[in-house]
């Protein structure tokens, strides 16, 4: 019987080792850090979840131990601390003598080394587990030593609200460094690890008694001789009058915290120091609080068109630094208020179109002066928001306008997988699927993106063609920049958004795409008016806003430009500071190398007097196109001279050459189409009104006359585009030869 239980106590003892060398290891969580935005204030800090959803903060180490804090706290939590080797033979004595006697006022036996034993693996505060927790504080301070061990009860010890750590809580709740506290601070906090809970300094009752257990840190002080009476009384009297500060609480933008929450979590965000571990975030407050406000006072006005959600972002446009991120109107605002708009793809409408341009310009394939036809044929079934066609157009005016079968038309040019690639080294999607897929509609909206992709893309375009990552924090590691475009296609493209005069006639002038100061802007609208987007930037700053329903569902005919682009407007004049009246004399840089010109909107010619409709273009020298000759000057009601002159029985025209030599000449018109209905658009100025007029002839002449409604309407070549000015009616269009019997057939045209 003796030798069976000499093996179970020596069972039991081996288990007990084996337990206590488990247990005895100096672990902590990861320092969790605060966050503060570019100013200063405080934004929020990251915590650690358990599995019952509480979240608690701090661990941070301590780089080294403040001795004023060491003092305090082992005058309270255990005094012979440097003298015993984790378990204190005398304070267990007393507590027994205690419990036996029956005493009303009782104390515990626990070390600071069983104490971290304890706060390392919570467990019942049973005898059993008393047990183990005094064997793992011997072994603790005889292997890591006692200065170790009190570190680490620093680091772990509660010090209410979910903060851990005396340097984490000298930051919650006076914000300051540790080694800064003053006598009374550090009394006032050391006096909450036996309690947190009974001492919160945040209520009143708990407060009162923080600074009750603070006294007596003081008094035992100085009986320790560790302060002087009179730096004692002082503290004393510090203590009594000491007030705390109300605990910083977050901004009304949960989105931004938990983006920041992924940002850390993820590594892209690491503090610089563990012991101290604080990020200077970008965000403004003050500017995050008038976005905030800004997008729910606009979004309330585009309720009763259907709009529920809304989304901002507001970024530096030099340095990538995002000032403002709204996610929604709301977190718990309802209408699917929890999803993170800013970081949810959507149909990005036309917003993808400026990236097209500035490719096919940068690989030779687009020249500023190209005419880019927005004509039914080779639309590809496609059609603009409009339902009508302007005709030929320079690449201004056709990007400018957002005109969607150019757009498609230049994208097939490029290449549907080039620009599938490009969009992707942009980052404005990250798909590994075919661009046959989505075919030349990722032109207008197929290809699905978020707000914070476009917007580090349209950087690319404000800073030169250099792409840089988005920056959070001054604590973030981010890439060098790359080059995605060259300062040329990128200032092109810039100036083309920024050209309110090339904007007539789809977007009036002075709504809400003009600004008394250099913006370059670009609307979307995604089908069905599920999605309204604006894009715009300045020499301060890139604003996207994103426009819509959580369900996917479809607006009531709200438009980028009709919608978002007002919002985009309102932050930017809120940036900028200007006042009703205010005009600023400043430009975009323009391209490199290139000379400004007034060219010809009807052929892309640079005007030299003699064309009524020009826009300021940028040329190389190399690539000039030839001056208009004033003979083919036409007046504002784009008539010609030689019509009219036919009309009026005038002089005749000189005999064209004989280029068919007698041969039967075929004539027939192939814009536009017989019996096309063409709706006007009242609201456009009368000189956008206008049909293009094209003719196919075979073999080659000299000139063309063109008749609407039996009269001789303008002499052109064939290969000439004509445009007649839109009226309502039905009308008859024929083309002739002058001197000659071939004609064309009728085609008629009714519009309304």
């Amino acid at each position: 019987m003796a030798f069976a239980a000499w093996h179970a106590f020596a069972a039991c003892i081996l288990l007990y080792a084996h337990l206590i060398n488990q247990r005895a290891q100096l672990i902590a969580p990861p320092p969790t850090p605060i966050l503060y935005d570019r100013a200063g204030a405080f934004l929020t800090q990251v915590g650690l979840d358990d599995e019952s959803g509480r979240v608690d903060y701090g661990y941070w180490p301590l780089e080294e131990l403040p001795d004023r804090v060491v003092r305090a706290t082992l005058a309270l939590e255990d005094r012979r601390f440097f003298d015993h080797a984790g378990v204190d033979p005398y304070a267990i004595a007393r507590a027994a003598w205690q419990n036996f006697d029956g005493a009303r006022r009782r104390s515990g036996a626990s070390t600071i080394a069983m104490q971290v034993a304890r706060m390392q693996r919570p467990e019942a505060r049973t005898w059993p587990n008393k047990v183990l927790e005094a064997g793992t504080g011997v072994v603790l301070t005889l292997r890591y030593g006692h200065e170790a061990v009190l570190a680490q009860y620093l680091r772990l010890a509660p010090y209410g609200n979910g903060s851990h750590g005396i340097a984490h809580a000298a930051r919650l709740y006076f914000d300051k460094p540790v080694a800064d506290l003053s006598w009374a601070e550090i009394a006032l906090l050391s006096a909450i690890p036996q309690s947190p809970t009974r001492m919160n300094p945040l209520r009143p009752d708990g407060l009162r008694r923080a600074i009750q257990r603070g006294h007596r840190v003081l008094d035992i002080l100085r009986e320790q001789e560790v302060i002087s009476t009179d730096e004692a009384a002082i503290a004393h009297n510090q203590l009594k009058r000491l007030r705390m500060p109300s605990l910083p609480h977050r901004p009304d933008a949960l989105h931004l915290v938990l983006r920041y929450r992924d940002l850390v979590r993820d590594g892209v965000i690491t503090p610089e120091a563990a012991n101290a571990p604080l990020i200077h975030t970008t965000i403004d407050l003050s500017l995050q609080t008038d976005v905030t406000k800004l997008a729910r006072q606009y979004l309330q006005g585009w309720r009763d068109a259907g709009a529920q959600q809304v989304a901002v972002m507001v970024v530096s446009r030099q340095t990538g630094e995002v000032l403002a991120q709204l996610g929604s109107s709301g977190y718990y605002a309802g209408h699917a208020g929890a999803f993170d708009y800013t970081r949810t793809q959507r149909s990005p409408g036309s917003t993808l179109k400026p990236f097209i341009y500035a490719l096919a310009l940068d690989r030779g394939m687009l020249k500023p002066t190209d005419m880019l036809l927005d004509l039914p044929e080779g639309a590809s079934g496609i059609g603009n928001a409009d339902r009508e066609f302007l005709g030929p157009m320079l690449p201004r005016q056709a990007l400018a306008n957002s005109r969607n079968v150019p757009a498609t038309n230049l994208l097939r040019s490029v290449g549907l997988e080039t620009t599938f690639h490009f969009l992707r080294d942009l980052g404005l999607h990250d798909l590994e699927t075919p661009a046959d897929s989505f075919g030349v509609s990722m032109a207008i909206g197929s290809l699905p993106t978020r707000l914070d992709w476009l917007v580090r893309a349209y950087g690319a375009l404000a800073n030169d063609g250099q792409l840089q990552d988005l920056a959070w924090a001054r604590e973030q590691r981010r890439r060098p920049p790359v080059r995605v475009l060259s300062v040329d296609s990128a200032r092109l493209v810039t100036s083309f958004l920024s050209d309110a005069q090339a904007r007539l006639p789809s977007f009036h002038r002075y709504g809400a795409l003009e600004y008394p100061f250099p913006v370059a802007i670009k609307t979307g609208t995604s089908q069905g008016y599920r999605d309204a987007w604006a894009v715009a930037y300045s020499d301060k700053v890139i604003v996207g806003v994103w426009l819509g329903r959580g369900d996917d569902g479809t607006m009531n005919r709200l438009t980028g430009a009709s919608s978002a682009a007002q919002l985009v407007h309102a932050i930017m004049v809120r940036i900028h500071g200007i006042k009703p009246g205010d005009i600023a004399e400043a430009r975009f840089p323009p391209p490199p190398g290139r000379k400004q010109v007034d060219v010809c909107l009807l052929n892309g010619q640079v005007d030299a007097g003699a064309c009524s409709q020009t826009l300021v273009e940028w040329v190389r020298p190399d690539e000039m196109p030839m001056a208009i000759p004033a003979n083919l000057r036409s007046g504002a009601d784009t008539v010609s001279a030689p019509v009219k002159a036919i009309a009026a029985g005038g002089p005749t025209l000189p005999r064209p050459d004989a280029d068919g030599g007698g041969q039967p000449i075929r004539l027939s018109i192939s814009t536009p189409a017989r019996n096309t209905q063409i709706w006007r658009n009242p609201e456009q100025p009368t000189a956008y009104n206008r049909l293009a007029l094209k003719a196919s002839v075979e073999p080659h002449v000299a000139q063309i006359v063109w008749y609407v409604d039996g009269q001789p309407f303008a002499v052109s070549a064939p290969d000439q585009p004509v445009f007649w000015p839109i009226q309502p009616g039905a009308h008859r269009f024929q083309i002739r030869l002058p001197y000659r019997d071939e004609a064309s057939s009728v085609v008629p045209v009714y519009v309304q």
